[in-house]
């Protein structure tokens, strides 16, 4: 991973940031002009992070930082620099720690408004949304693709400029802690938690462990901030702090801050109207569908209002963004309609893709699905339950990869779907036979939605289709 810094930094003022202790027999103004985790994007004015791994120690390549021309090093072991190093080195007592201080102090020395926004399903896209909306007012910057852990958000940070008014920044997570450190190292003035879902559980045993860990996303916001919740979820009904307002979003709720009313999907788009206690916005439009898609609009508006963004603004973020990567992407290609959302998956999103494969199809309704990962001892019974789902949809045809994908179709059978309308690929590593038996099964005018974890590396297909489709249709 390597960020440019927002500003120019000397090697003083990062180590004072890292509060570390500098070795240099340099000058104290070598000017840095970012800073990187892999020995191989080293260059001569980029600082070289030496982060220690379960499998493999940034120590061991500091050498090769070196020889790429690299002029200082953080570090948590003196011993690992080499005795000839013609460079600086900073000491710290953990790297990996150091960064979200740094972060920290940068946000000091740089101020700006922060969001910060987590959950188990939504993160990037109620991010991006928010990012939409706001800089239709004020300069901001949002985190890049998926830099939410405790390495990427807090490197992220130090890419912040001087013009920036607000940042945008995503937290994710892989067990408890995590998302109280990247909180407390951002000190966002707005926190969001998009939802609970079952992602995790694997590491953390159950939703009410999943929903404490995403809570420490409050252990953050500064005082008299903003904590946005999802009030449709009763695992966050009632969660207050004394020194920042718990406010809500709902889709089914008009009790909630911010609710939505008149949602619709037609042409590719989503409408909807926003209320909240104050005000309307009426016949709100997104450039994709689904009511899933509604929870990260209302999250950008509610946002937008409490940093003062006009209406007419927030109502031209919202229908200027689009999703990126392999999220989500619904487009024509030959004479089928694909639902490209490989980035990742989980049973909320599968059902809620699955919905989309609803309400966008015209035709015959095909879903490619393959595992879901990180479900731990819950995951038989949750892939099985979203084959229910999408046999209760009467979805016409399904395929499915990976052992996962084998007890989605079992649980689409149990309910009701014949196996003759079901090709399985137990083998992930080779999905040449589903990608031809799908190839041959495609008409005119259908409607595929292809949606994984993104281990399973389910872009494959789309790559098939669109290489294939003249020998397809």
């Amino acid at each position: 991973m390597k960020v440019a810094f927002g500003r120019k930094l000397n090697i003083e003022a990062l180590s004072n940031m890292l509060c570390g202790v500098l070795h240099t027999s340099s000058s104290l103004d070598l000017t840095l002009t970012g800073m990187c985790t892999d020995s191989r994007e080293a260059d001569g004015s980029t600082l070289f992070v030496a982060l220690r791994g379960e499998r493999v120690d940034g120590h061991d390549y500091i050498g090769a930082a070196l020889a790429r021309g690299c002029p200082a090093v953080i570090v948590q072991r003196a011993d690992a620099m080499p005795a000839d190093a013609d460079a600086a080195m900073i000491l710290v007592k953990d790297t990996e720690e150091a960064l979200c201080v740094l972060a920290h102090s940068y946000l000091e020395a740089f101020p700006c408004r922060t969001v910060g926004v987590t959950g188990s399903v939504g993160k990037t896209t109620t991010k991006d949304m928010i990012a939409s909306v706001l800089k239709e007012s004020m300069p901001i910057y949002r985190s890049k693709g998926n830099y939410n852990s405790v390495i990427g958000m807090p490197m992220s940070v130090t890419e912040i400029t001087e013009e920036c008014e607000c940042a945008i920044l995503e937290m994710g997570m892989s067990g408890r802690g995590e998302i109280e450190r990247m909180s407390r190292a951002a000190q966002p003035d707005i926190a969001v938690i998009t939802n609970i879902g079952t992602s995790h559980m694997e590491m953390l045993g159950s939703r009410e462990c999943i929903r404490d860990a995403k809570m420490e996303i409050a252990l953050g916001l500064r005082k008299g901030g903003y904590l946005l919740l999802n009030k449709d979820e009763p695992l966050l009904r009632g969660a207050v702090g004394k020194s920042y307002r718990t406010l809500y979003v709902s889709l089914s709720c008009e009790e909630a801050d911010f609710f939505a009313q008149n949602i619709r999907m037609e042409n590719g788009c989503t409408y909807f109207d926003a209320c909240w206690r104050e005000g309307r916005l009426e016949n709100l439009s997104l450039s994709l569908m689904g009511r899933h898609n509604v929870y990260a609009a209302l999250y950008a508006l509610a946002v937008g209002l409490l940093l003062d963004v006009p209406k007419d603004a927030i109502r031209r973020g919202l229908r200027a963004y689009t999703p990126e990567g392999m999220r989500q992407n619904l487009y024509r290609h030959g004479g089928i309609t694909l639902i490209e959302d490989c980035y990742n998956a989980s049973p909320e999103s599968m059902r809620a893709a699955l919905d989309v494969l609803q309400a966008a199809a015209t035709g015959r309704r095909i879903a490619v699905l393959g595992d879901m990962l990180e479900l731990g001892v819950t995951s038989a019974t949750l892939h099985k339950e979203v084959g229910a789902y999408l046999a209760a949809l009467r979805v016409e045809r399904l395929f499915t990869v990976g052992e996962g994908g084998s007890l989605i179709a079992e649980g689409a059978v149990s309910a009701g779907m014949s196996r003759d309308c079901i090709f399985e690929c137990p083998q992930k590593e080779d999905i040449d036979a589903l990608c031809k038996a799908l190839g041959s099964c495609l008409s005119f005018g259908d409607t595929v939605l292809v949606k994984a974890s993104r281990g399973v590396k389910l872009e494959r297909v789309i790559d098939y289709l669109k290489k294939n489709d003249q020998d397809i249709l």
